[in-house]
């Protein structure tokens, strides 16, 4: 099966592209494969305190998704799996994508404002040629609606 591969984080645009995933999911036949990566950089604390930043870092992650996954699974009949990294956002996409074969598509939320897409939109379309699968960037601000009607 193949599998839509986006990425959970804090964005605004996050859930635009959660939409289309599971939009496009239902309608191809596909699944949903969600991943939230937790930048080392939180927790460059005492052992001990990173160990508690982390499992509360992991925590949150999981009630984020669960409201995604309800929704997906409410309304697209699509049951996502979420995997969670930890290391640099990039490299562990990039690993996620090689680690799992039946990742067929990487989706992008896109940010609106004028600093530009978002990091990620950024720094992965630099190497989008090299990619072993496409990359669907989807515009932060498309309604509902029009995302309904292009999926």
């Amino acid at each position: 099966m193949r599998k839509f591969l986006v990425i959970l984080d804090d964005s605004r645009e996050c859930l635009n592209a959660m939409r289309f995933a599971a939009m496009r999911a239902a309608s191809t036949g596909g699944g949903v494969e969600v991943l939230s990566v937790i930048p080392p950089d939180d927790f460059n604390h005492w052992i001990g305190v990173g160990e508690v930043m982390r499992e509360e870092a992991r925590e949150r992650i999981e009630v984020h998704f669960e409201v995604f996954a309800k929704w997906m699974r409410d309304r697209q009949h699509v049951n996502p799996k979420l995997v969670i990294r930890e290391g640099e956002p990039v490299d562990e996409i990039m690993a996620q994508i090689r680690d799992d074969p039946e990742i067929g598509v990487l989706v992008l939320g896109a940010g609106t404002d004028k600093k530009g897409p978002g990091p990620l939109v950024t720094q992965l379309t630099k190497n989008a040629g090299s990619l072993p699968i496409p990359i669907t960037i989807v515009p932060g601000d498309l309604s509902k609606e029009k995302l309904e009607a292009i999926t």
